[in-house]
């Protein structure tokens, strides 16, 4: 049984950071493809960063709104893919869900939710100013 889980958020002031991480257990796969998603409160889910690899290549992706913040990386030993967000704003506030699913999604297509066989509960990040 494949299991998403989420962890790391919280609340922080404008202009903080924090690190989520997500890990998946029950299916070992050497290509897999990974995602962040956020939901703002009544808000439609929106792609944020995605991370695809197999044994030799890596593919990493960002939503325009958040390049040059936040940077998603992968530890293969823990099969754990983390996203540092740095200078958080208000407009960061949301609930934060990691999406993954086994083989290759193009850049296209690994910002589309409907892509993710599995999803995490989530973690919700909340910025104040």
């Amino acid at each position: 049984q494949v299991k998403v889980v989420e962890s790391g958020g919280g609340s922080v002031q404008a202009g903080g950071s924090l690190r989520l991480s997500c890990t998946q257990s029950g299916f070992a796969t050497r290509t897999q493809s990974w995602a962040w998603f956020r939901q703002p409160s009544g808000k439609e889910r929106e792609g944020v960063a995605t991370l695809v690899h197999n044994s030799k290549d890596t593919q990493t992706t960002y939503a325009d709104s958040v390049k040059g913040r936040f940077t998603i990386s992968k530890d293969n030993d823990k099969n754990t893919v983390y996203l540092e967000m740095t200078d958080l704003q208000p407009d960061d506030t949301a609930m934060y869900l990691c999406g993954w699913r086994n083989g290759w999604l193009t850049v296209a297509a690994s910002l589309e939710a409907k892509r993710y066989n599995y999803w995490g509960e989530g973690t919700q990040v909340t910025v104040s100013s």
